[in-house]
């Protein structure tokens, strides 16, 4: 499928109602002025429905979709009781590295350069993992954009991000909270705990939260399954927890950075079994939704041909220049447009491109995000106020 994003794919909302619109809603109602490149600061209202609060707790729930929410209401009784300003737009990809950058930068992705699971490293003829990232290439270059947790820090604002232990001085980590105090987690009743001292340790702040076991949970069982579906409620159970402990003066905002879908094994293209995937691909980055294909040398415009023949309508397949002209991932800079693929694939309806020579792990798992389908799109936004505003 060629030419414009067909109409079952979404564009993100950038500056209206994205990801990238949280924090800089918050620390603007917070008394903090953010820089993000040109977008308006609180697009999302966040300064009068916060009105009053000296302390925001913002909880990011891995792979909490809001439709899944929604069909799942009767498991997460106090997450559907929450108030919500209105669903948010995950970023493109819709994937956790990129998610993760887009919240704490509160730039889309084509601002801060983190545009996908995996990416080339331009000019080094290597892949990156952003979720396997320590220090090289460095994080502070690779992601140059201050984050919000910085300019927070720097207009006197006490930032803490509180998440696994395990992910502490990350690579990830580094470009998407640098600015908070890292505080280290070891399970859901410590992400509680660590949350509502946080917010209690001064009279004034901002406090990150990270959870990850949901999205892990989809990704091994299949968002359909009874693992996916009990541990939804232990999710729920730490909001619990926490919106009883807010303090008075005290909101907390809980979203999440994509949603996501099984992907049954019959709608499944291994690049593996089909060779004019594969000739004159230098290198295949991205994950099996969300697709990016480098090109040898002058091989682009056949690779093109061979993505769209091969896939048809089971992928939206572009090239670098036309998908950054879609405005999928916002306004790219220049400088970071050789990260995205010379061709760019996002699946539709139940697909994945697999890889189960090169990557044999993500090929068996059972459910996937990446792409922009409405599933995968759509994630909540809640909302708890203390009991003094």
């Amino acid at each position: 499928m060629s030419g414009a994003l067909p109409a079952d794919l979404v564009r993100p909302a950038y500056g209206a109602r994205t990801l990238a619109d949280v924090l800089p809603g918050v620390a603007t109602a917070l008394g903090v002025d953010v820089d993000r490149a040109g977008l308006p600061p609180d697009p999302l209202g966040l300064t009068a429905a916060l009105a009053g609060a000296r302390r925001v707790a913002v909880l990011l729930v891995d792979g909490l979709g809001a439709h899944l929410l929604r069909a799942h209401a009767h498991l997460a009784p106090v997450l559907s009781a929450l108030a919500s300003p209105g669903d948010l737009d995950a970023p493109c990809p819709s994937t956790t590295p990129v998610s993760l950058v887009t919240l704490g930068t509160g730039v889309p992705p084509g601002g801060h350069g983190v545009l996908g699971f995996v990416t080339v490293v331009p000019g080094e003829d290597r892949l990156l993992n952003h979720v396997q990232w320590a220090d090289d290439p460095d994080p502070r270059d690779w992601q140059p954009r201050p984050t919000v947790f910085e300019q927070a820090a720097a207009a006197g604002l006490p930032v803490t991000a509180v998440a696994p232990y395990a992910y502490a001085g990350s690579g990830l980590s580094t470009a998407a909270y640098r600015g908070a105090g890292y505080s280290g987690t070891v399970g859901a009743g410590d992400l509680a705990a660590l949350l509502l001292h946080s917010l209690a340790a001064a009279p004034t702040g901002l406090v990150y939260g990270y959870t990850p076991e949901l999205d892990l949970t989809g990704h091994v069982r299949g968002v359909d399954s009874d693992s996916w579906r009990l541990q939804l409620g232990l999710v729920d159970r730490v909001v619990e927890q926490v919106v009883a402990g807010l303090p008075d003066d005290a909101a907390l905002l809980v979203t999440a950075d994509h949603g996501m879908l099984d992907v049954p094994r019959h709608t499944r293209v291994d690049v593996d079994d089909e060779p004019a995937l594969l000739d004159g691909v230098a290198l295949l980055a991205g994950e099996p939704r969300a697709r990016y294909a480098h090109a040898l040398p002058g091989a682009a415009g056949d690779v093109l041909d061979a993505w769209r023949g091969v896939l048809g309508d089971r992928a939206w397949v572009a090239g670098r220049d036309e998908a950054i002209a879609s405005g999928v991932f916002g306004a790219v800079d220049d400088t970071l447009a050789a990260r995205i693929g010379d061709v760019v694939a996002l699946a539709r309806g139940p697909w994945a491109i697999t890889a189960s020579a090169t990557e044999p792990g993500p090929s068996r798992l059972a459910a996937y995000h990446g792409s922009l389908t409405a599933a995968e799109v759509a994630i909540p936004l809640l909302l708890a106020r203390g009991r003094a505003l």
